[in-house]
């Protein structure tokens, strides 16, 4: 089943920042989004915030935990 929820951790990873840089940008796509603090940040949302292309980072997502 593909993911379609992003952690600190898989931004860390994709990216290339550390864990809190990675931590603070989830945050601030949660804010974007218009979530609560702790509700789960989509793909989608990451990706809208960022630019980056929600096709490459979800194969990558289910690439790295397949």
């Amino acid at each position: 089943m593909p993911r379609i929820c992003i952690y600190p951790k898989d931004v860390a990873q994709l990216t290339g920042r550390s864990y809190d840089a990675a931590k603070r940008l989830v945050r601030r796509a949660r804010e974007a989004a218009g979530k609560p603090a702790g509700a789960l940040v989509s793909v989608r949302d990451f990706c809208q915030l960022t630019g980056l292309d929600e096709g490459e980072v979800s194969e990558a997502l289910n690439r790295k935990s397949a």
